[in-house]
């Protein structure tokens, strides 16, 4: 006779690996409303069902005694856990289901330990959510570094690309902005810099940032502080216009948001104190948000190389210009210039397998998932090593942080910090209303980003106008962007140099920080510091002042002798008053190969194309 239950009873081989990874899993599901036993302990209090049927399947017992097996006790199992009831039904009444389900459990069945090895390899061996609060500590840490980066790069320059004297004036952009869309400049346009724009406000914008950049580092307040972190940040996009619209600027955006739901919200983090169930586990939803970051951000940019039509992308030779003509090259580009074609296209496909295969791993089953980590943080690696990209490969890589979880790290983490950390016990659960929130955030954030997405991959044409009005809607607030890196390949290298003259016969070159210049210089190491105004010569280069009017005022700057830009310029070759005349002239720079360099010592070569700007003068008595 079998025993009297309270609550039903799975019973299951307990020496199959696969049994066990799926049924500690469902008793975690289901809160204690099942119990489970291995077969080799329960068939004896159930003589009534043959030895030989507790192998072949799982055995649900219900407390009326009723006997259920294989799939069937599979959903019947699920439908005790919350959420899950509708299971048992779509087994029961949706055509097809039952003999579909009924023999993909006979396969693995049958197969076991085939299965439980696939499964032991993908996923590991214990089923169930992994906690996230090794990984949640070394994200913001990484975050708060990624911060400290962008204001403490920003700070010796703002007032020199945006002052008051600086190349584009924030006080005259705010004002004409103002005047053109009146009350909704401050969805358009948010920005601290609407109530102060003065040279002061901005420098305590950017240093303010940096000190509060220590703060989270330190875990200060991790939650206030990503606020007014963030605050500061997209205060300091709206104001410097161009000079602050790179991908990676929006990227940092879009990471601090969520980062705020995604921190603890307490004076002090654990790590300066024991941590206790008072607080709650890290959300899986903002984890899977930042995760979704991720993809959006890698499989994007494999997208647009693809949609652009660009045909270095389509032919393979995409590298073979790269890493030259990127914007600032490190040392290491010079010598991959240098390798064979065959190597270089062989790598160009390689990008395109990482940026559009491989973000999928994203999704995949926990080994899987770890696999992809590590590609994309060696791809992040790579890219750093050739080319300066201020803070993107450093953000690129905290985002691969939570691709893992406690146990892929605690191995790297001090056993101590580890011990503080990770609570001792059960964690707090979130309220009804906090839980609904938080859901429903979720949600808009999906909606959000997924109509951006749409948009980008299918174009306006393909795309719904409710989709298209949402997605411009959502856009100026900064909390969600798109992504795409390097759509089209620039073919050739033009550098602008910029050169004054008292007397119009003599000329003097103004020489950058980071960009080329003199053949005989190597590439520099700049990255995670971005100089913002080499940066944007590169882009001026590829087309010609008159689409670049901050040009003419960087010309106009320079006659007046500005202290604020001449900062930005490693070199000003007038310093004791400005030149008479300005000019700009363009020159067509190369790499050398191995038997220029090694007869020359140049690293460049270069030869005149023509003006990018005419000469131009104060009239002066």
């Amino acid at each position: 006779m079998s025993v009297s239950r309270s609550k039903p009873l799975l019973i299951y081989d307990g020496d199959c690996g696969f049994c066990r990874f799926f049924v500690f899993d469902w008793l975690r599901r289901t809160g204690g409303r099942i119990d489970a036993a291995p077969f080799q302990e329960a068939a004896a209090e159930h003589p009534e069902i043959p030895l030989e049927e507790f192998w072949r399947s799982v055995k649900l017992i219900e407390t009326d005694g009723s006997v259920s097996s294989a799939a069937e006790a599979v959903f019947r199992v699920l439908g005790y856990a919350p959420g899950y009831g509708w299971l048992i039904w779509f087994y029961r009444h949706v055509p097809g289901v039952a003999p579909v389900s009924d023999w993909a459990y006979r396969l693995v069945a049958d197969h076991r330990n085939f299965f439980s090895r696939i499964l032991a390899l993908v996923w590991g061996r214990t089923a169930g959510p992994r906690s996230h609060f090794l990984t949640r500590w070394i994200f913001l840490r990484l975050l708060g570094l990624v911060y400290l980066f962008a204001f403490a790069s920003l700070y010796p320059q703002i007032l020199g690309l945006v002052g008051s004297h600086g190349i584009l004036p924030a006080h005259h952009f705010m004002a004409v902005v103002a005047r053109d869309f009146g009350a909704r400049r401050y969805r358009l346009f948010p920005s601290l810099t609407w109530f102060d724009s003065s040279d002061a406000f901005l420098r305590f914008l950017a240093g303010g940032g940096a000190a509060l950049s220590m703060l989270l580092i330190l875990g200060v307040a991790p939650g206030p502080v990503l606020v007014v972190l963030w605050v500061f940040y997209a205060s300091l996009v709206t104001a410097g216009q161009g000079f602050l619209s790179f991908q990676w600027d929006a990227l940092l955006l879009e990471a601090g948001f969520l980062a705020i739901f995604f921190a603890p919200w307490q004076l002090l983090e654990p790590h300066w104190k024991r941590a206790d169930a008072s607080q709650a586990a890290p959300s899986i939803a903002l984890v899977w948000l930042l995760r979704w970051l991720l993809f959006r951000l890698v499989f994007l940019s494999g997208c647009v190389k693809l949609l652009s039509h660009d045909p270095t992308w389509r032919n393979l030779t995409a590298l073979d210009y790269h890493y030259e003509t990127q914007p600032l090259p490190t040392p290491l580009a010079w010598y991959a210039f240098q390798l064979p074609r065959w190597f270089q296209k062989f790598s160009t496909g390689c990008v395109f397998f990482i940026e559009l295969f491989v973000p999928f791993l994203i999704f995949a089953p926990r080994r899987v998932r770890l696999l992809g980590c590590g590609v994309l943080v060696g791809f992040q690696i790579l890219i750093a090593a050739t080319g300066n990209y201020a803070f993107f490969n450093l953000l690129a890589v905290t985002l691969c942080v939570l691709l893992l979880d406690d146990q892929a790290v605690r191995g790297a983490l001090p056993a101590p910090l580890v011990r503080r950390l990770l609570p001792d016990g059960p964690v707090r659960q979130r309220s009804r209303a906090r839980k609904t929130a938080l859901a429903a955030f979720t949600f808009g954030m999906v909606l959000a980003t997924g109509s951006m997405t749409w948009s980008a991959l299918a174009g306006p044409r393909a795309t719904p106008r409710p989709v298209i009005k949402l997605a411009h809607w959502i856009e100026p607030m900064r909390i969600v962007s798109n992504y795409g890196l390097f759509a089209v390949m620039t073919t050739s290298r033009p550098e602008i140099i910029i050169q004054g003259s008292d007397d119009g016969i003599a000329w003097q070159d103004y020489v950058f920080k980071y960009q080329p210049g003199r053949l005989n210089e190597a590439p520099r190491w700049v990255a995670p510091y971005q100089p913002r105004l080499d940066w944007q010569m590169w882009f001026a280069a590829l087309s010609n002042y008159q689409m670049n009017p901050w040009f003419v005022n960087l010309m106009v700057r320079l006659l007046e002798g500005s202290p604020e830009v001449l900062r930005l310029f490693a070199r000003n070759p007038f310093p004791g008053a400005p030149p008479r005349y300005i000019r700009a002239v363009v020159y067509d720079y190369h790499f050398t190969h191995f038997s220029e360099r090694h007869a020359t010592g140049d690293w460049w070569q270069r030869k005149l194309e023509g003006n990018y700007f005419p000469i131009a003068g104060f009239r002066r008595p």
